[in-house]
């Protein structure tokens, strides 16, 4: 409850350099203390609360909750809260209680914000056409089908609809500073509502924003920040001198060291330092780190982006208006370019220079290498490195969302229907390359890329190798701590439990999914049938939580194709094949990992070890610092796999053995 001061508690305060355009216009709690106000000036509507909280700052100082050096205008403020030393003025903000406000320039709200909800990202073009209007709890998946399905522009507009009205929703004359947050040696804070547990420190300029910080993932903007038109979702930390404009900064990601972006879309566990963005859409761990490089105009996702890695979108005719598309898990080498519009397959490595715009999508695993002006393509070679291994099993393990309402939708497999379908295509296209060429040919071309005859071969081989492993690892599963007793038995549990899953299946930034089912979420929502983001947001977390069971009428789609027999036809012995068709294609591919590896520890890979240069100096000194090879982690990792799949076959062929006599 509120109330108005007394006569006792006006003369305190005017004793204490405190001054109010009109006393009546302040209401106080009931246990509102006037000696922990100091040199204040009110004017407006004022609220305030409690001040009998103690903060502990860092060193063990300690501060009693107070207001001083302080000029606020319709403010309310909460209980136990510390103001000291506002250069201007606090006006239009509703703070929380224990929040923490030190040496700032001035905060306020100007009037009928909607605080940055419903911006327009314009990404992917510079110059319009695929804009992503911006809301709090915007996932990498509605950005992705707002961006990407312009296509169906029923359900585009009707997901724009549905974002503008949380921006109405928004729309509010006051702004708010949440619980518990600290905001310190700042400049400019403008139409910026703040959540819960977030901390600004140093900022230099921030305006037209929402920061929705939680008490169990908060926010962090850090020294020399300058953002407008920006919102800062849990777990954000954005930090020295970052310069935003028209962005959304994603659950957990991190910009730091001097990056700049506008016009672009960070979703969860990005990590971007030092560079540039302009008009991207960085799907879930996208990291770029080094201050020559530029990403511009392209969908990302798991990308590793190496130094001076950048692109083109200007091709000096009708603006900026090329696109691409690096799809999941590719990496960029140290000075790599590629001449927008190209798309890349998912899992690949670009190196060099690639001005012909080239489409390897088909062909997921690849390298495309440049050679004296020309792109060479080695189809599914990163199948068997150990760069792309590790990424996959790191990615879970880097995975910094606090925040129990996790907005993206990620899915961390390598081998999906989503690669596995492309494999399986691409083997079929490399038949073709060859046969349409003749078998005898050294080179092959490939849309402005050239294979080596060698390559084309291998290529097929690591499919095959990557299909057997992928299908094997599906049906074993499938059959895993499951009892059976004969082959019919098997047949029935191997049926379909689900439906979807057929046919088509693609990436909508981090998350994989039948298209069918992503063509029935489009209708529903153009319809009106999806009538709220809220019914968006559970049909695509379900697609999510169904994915294995997807997974599963997919393979079961294509088992005949694969196989020679469909699931429904398979016998024990059947089986027992599969099985060591599959261990057979895992070996394999461990033992070529195990052997990539062993690259690393080489004696060039010794080159620049060692005090005096000495063989038994370069060789302690590397040992030291890089360990042995047999006792590496990564190694024994390999080494261990290859035991377990080899118990996980033993174990269903001993369950089936019965079966087999």
């Amino acid at each position: 409850m509120y109330r108005s001061l007394t006569q006792e508690e006006i003369i305190t305060l005017q004793s204490r350099g405190c001054s109010a355009d009109n006393w009546n216009e302040i209401q106080v709690s009931d246990s509102f203390n006037a000696e922990r106000y100091t040199n204040v000036t009110f004017s407006g509507r004022i609220q305030l609360g409690a001040s009998e909280h103690v903060f502990e700052l860092p060193g063990g100082f300690k501060v009693k909750a107070s207001i001083s050096n302080a000029a606020l205008h319709n403010v309310s403020v909460a209980d136990n809260v510390y103001i000291h030393n506002v250069g201007n003025y606090i006006a239009n903000y509703n703070i929380g209680e224990k929040a923490f406000i030190e040496n700032v320039n001035r905060i306020v709200a100007t009037g009928d914000s909607t605080f940055g909800i419903g911006t327009e990202v314009s990404v992917l073009n510079e110059t319009g056409g695929r804009e992503v209007p911006i809301y709090p709890r915007l996932s990498a998946q509605v950005a992705w089908l707002v961006a990407m399905y312009r296509h169906k522009p029923d359900t585009v507009s009707a997901l724009r609809r549905l974002i503008l009205d949380e921006a109405d929703k928004a729309r509010n004359e006051y702004g708010s500073i949440g619980k518990c947050v600290r905001i310190i040696n700042s400049g400019e804070i403008t139409d910026v509502n703040i959540g819960d547990y977030a901390t600004i420190d140093g900022a230099a300029k921030l305006s037209d924003g929402t920061i929705a910080a939680s008490e169990s993932d908060p926010v962090y903007v850090g020294s020399n920040v300058m953002a407008e038109h920006f919102i800062l979702a849990s777990g954000a930390h954005v930090a020295e001198s970052v310069v935003l404009v028209h962005s959304f900064v994603g659950q957990a990601s991190q910009l730091t060291h001097l990056f700049s972006a506008h016009d672009s879309l960070f979703f969860a566990n990005c990590a971007c330092e030092n560079g540039e963005a302009a008009a991207i859409f960085a799907g879930p761990y996208t990291v770029t780190m080094h201050k020559s490089s530029l990403l511009i105009a392209g969908m990302f996702s798991f990308l590793n982006a190496g130094s001076g890695s950048n692109q083109s979108n200007h091709m000096y005719k009708l603006g900026p208006i090329h696109q691409g598309v690096v799809e999941r898990g590719s990496k960029t080498t140290s000075d790599s370019y590629i001449l927008w519009p190209a798309r890349i397959g998912a899992f690949s490595l670009v190196m060099g220079r690639h001005v012909n715009h080239p489409d390897t999508s088909a062909l997921p695993f690849s390298y495309l290498i440049e050679n004296r002006g020309r792109s060479y393509l080695v189809p599914g070679v990163n199948i068997k490195s150990v760069g792309t291994i590790r990424d996959a099993r790191k990615w879970p393990k880097r995975d910094k969302r606090r925040d129990s309402d996790q907005l993206d939708c990620i899915n961390f497999n390598l081998l999906s229907p989503y690669t596995a379908s492309k494999m399986l295509n691409g083997i079929k296209l490399l038949d073709t390359i060859e046969q349409t060429l003749g078998v005898t040919a050294d080179q092959y071309s490939y849309r402005s890329m050239t294979i080596e005859a060698r390559a084309l071969r291998k290529g097929k081989e690591y499919y095959r190798m990557a299909l057997d492993k992928f299908m094997g690892n599906s049906l074993i599963h499938r059959l895993r701590n499951a009892e059976f007793k004969s082959d019919a038995d098997i047949c029935e549990l191997l049926k379909p439990t689900i439906d979807a899953g057929c046919g088509e299946w693609i990436d909508l930034a981090g998350m994989i999914a039948p298209h069918k089912e992503i063509e029935k979420l489009s209708d529903d929502i153009a319809s009106g049938k999806c009538a709220a983001l809220d019914d968006v947001e559970k049909r695509i977390k379900q697609l999510a939580a169904d994915y294995y069971d997807m997974e599963w009428t997919w393979v079961d789609e294509h088992f005949s194709e694969w196989y020679g027999k469909s699931c429904q036809e398979l016998t024990a012995a059947d089986i027992a094949d599969i099985v060591e068709r599959w261990r057979n294609s895992v070996v394999t591919l461990d033992k070529m990992l195990y052997e990539d590896a062993r690259k690393e520890f080489s004696l060039v890979s010794r080159i620049g070890f060692g005090a005096d240069g000495s063989v038994e100096s370069c060789d302690a000194d590397f040992e030291q610092v890089r360990g042995d090879f047999d006792n590496d982690d990564f190694v024994k990792m390999v080494l261990d796999h290859i035991d377990k799949k080899t118990a996980l076959g033993d174990e269903l062929l001993g369950r089936i053995r019965h079966l087999l006599q």
